[in-house]
């Protein structure tokens, strides 16, 4: 259980780190674009805070995926 929750807090504090070496390296970003959706679209923001914010999601989000992975197959092993 400590093991997993050092995983999460290492996630956390990576991507925590990298969003806010974004939001300081964009500081004088003048490319903006907009992200359109099915209903809408976004308000312009510059194109490094969209590219980063997708690199720091899926970082976050596949980080999550395997320790949920890997913990399922802790207690699998564990069941046996």
């Amino acid at each position: 259980m400590i093991i997993l929750f050092k995983k999460v807090l290492f996630t956390i504090t990576l991507n925590s780190a990298l969003f806010l070496i974004l939001i300081i390296g964009i500081q004088n970003s003048a490319n903006r674009s907009k992200v359109k959706f099915l209903i809408g679209e976004t308000v312009s923001l510059p194109t490094s805070f969209i590219i980063g914010m997708s690199f720091i999601s899926g970082s976050f989000s596949g980080n999550l995926l395997a320790i949920n992975f890997i913990s399922k197959k802790k207690n699998k092993l564990k069941g046996n």
